[in-house]
């Protein structure tokens, strides 16, 4: 028996005594009497809740649910706790749906639901960036009529989802995208920004490109003159093969060079090489770097040291020596003979900067962003006859990052250029 019918048992329990007793005491008539009334009570009590149900289903919520009378207080009873488990799991699902659309928006990755027909039902904020959506004109349009890039439409009409399509945005943006279906035949179009990874490709290739070109040339120079020495037999021309040895020494020279320099900015870039620091004496650095300045000239240039400051660096001999060195070696291979070359060592307000100054033949301003780069040359032909392997002002940009640096150019044709190395107050130690 349900619980319903049990509650329903005392009450009519009662009735029947009481009409029994009436039967008893005054006759069958006034006990169906009684009866009557008491079901017609009953009934006009159901119909009250009825309504009062009736009328709270126009508009249910908790705090109206109606109290009720006699069995209907227990109905109503639990109709409210149900209300209430079903509010609390709806406030629930309210909060986890909203840290899911959080997260869904904090991924750097972005996500566009399509309906069947490619329709968009929704994207998140980093779909909005990447192909200009806005949520309230571009809900429901087809993405086809949003991504009119020929090899997208035709990757959605192929309907190939186990490889992604490439696509280059407006700028230098690239981005991944790939489809992938999901539920009643709805689809995910995910989109991946590989810009920084497209960059990276395109500069290992250039990279290797560069090193194979950098060394083919004293490679093919040195191959020759050997063919050149075998060629001559057992009785070689001293003169040729004095001159010959020579320039091969130049060229493994070169390729030396080259190959230092590959080993140091590698080492630079290493995300695991700390930066192990020091009082770093710059008065006895910039002596050594002088001193090596006066070997590389060799008495071709006038060269002078201006020191204003006795403050000092925290940060790595060693790395700074060959970040100041390739500004001063630069400055000489590219100041014709006679010229001057200037270092100095100063402060400004609470900055310190290390700069190179010299008179040769000055830097067009359209190369000067791009002086940082591999292998990047002004003039090719210039920089290999003066021995510049095209690493050294790569390896003075890291070395500066490394401090917390900055390098700071200016040039004028024909008047000569300033390489200034600009540290920060948290790198300078004044002296006593």
């Amino acid at each position: 028996m349900s619980k319903f019918w049990l509650r329903l048992l005392p009450q009519s329990t009662f009735f029947t005594i009481v009409a029994l007793m009436l039967w008893a005491a005054i006759g069958a008539a006034a006990a169906f009497a009684f009866l009557f009334l008491a079901v017609l009570v009953a009934f006009i009590g159901m119909l009250r809740n009825l309504s009062l149900i009736d009328a709270w289903l126009d508009s249910p919520a908790f705090e109206s649910v109606p109290e009720g009378s006699g069995i209907w207080e227990e109905v109503f009873s639990r109709l409210r706790r149900m209300v209430r488990q079903r509010n609390q799991n709806q406030q629930q699902l309210e909060v986890t749906l909203r840290d899911l659309q959080q997260a869904i928006a904090a991924l750097p990755d972005g996500i566009v639901i399509l309906d069947p027909d490619g329709h968009i039902e929704w994207f998140n904020p980093m779909a909005q960036l990447y192909f200009g959506l806005d949520g309230r004109r571009d809900m429901g349009q087809q993405i086809s009529y949003l991504i009119r890039q020929p090899q997208f439409v035709e990757y959605l009409a192929e309907q190939q989802n186990d490889h992604p399509c490439v696509l280059k945005l407006s700028g230098e943006r690239m981005l991944s995208v790939q489809l992938i279906p999901y539920a009643d035949r709805k689809r995910l179009l995910l989109s991946r920004d590989i810009t920084r990874i497209e960059n990276l490709e395109r500069m290992r290739r250039d990279f290797v490109a560069n090193v194979s070109h950098e060394l083919r040339t004293p490679l093919t120079v040195v191959n020759g003159f050997l063919e050149t020495l075998s060629d001559m037999g057992e009785h070689p021309d001293a003169e040729m093969m004095k001159r010959s040895l020579t320039l091969m020494i130049g060229q493994t020279d070169r390729m030396k060079r080259l190959v230092e320099d590959l080993l140091t900015l590698s080492k630079l870039e290493n995300a695991e090489n700390v930066l192990s620091e020091e009082d770093v004496d710059m008065s006895l650095l910039l002596k050594q770097i002088h001193q090596d300045a006066m070997s590389l000239s060799d008495k071709r240039h006038q060269i002078e040291v201006n020191v204003e400051t006795k403050a000092n660096l925290r940060g790595n001999t060693e790395e700074l020596r060959s970040g100041f060195g390739n500004l001063v070696s630069n400055a000489v291979r590219y100041t014709p003979e006679g010229g001057k070359v200037t270092l100095s060592w100063k402060t400004e307000g609470d900055e310190v900067v290390f700069s190179v100054e010299d008179s040769g033949i000055g830097i067009e301003a359209e190369h000067i962003p791009r002086l940082t780069e591999r292998f990047y040359r002004v003039d090719r032909s210039r920089s290999r006859g003066t021995g510049g392997t095209g690493l050294g002002l790569a390896i003075v940009k890291h070395v500066l990052n490394r401090h917390q640096a900055r390098l700071e150019v200016s040039s004028q044709i024909g008047k000569g250029s300033l390489f200034r190395a600009v540290f920060p107050h948290s790198r300078v130690i004044f002296g006593k």
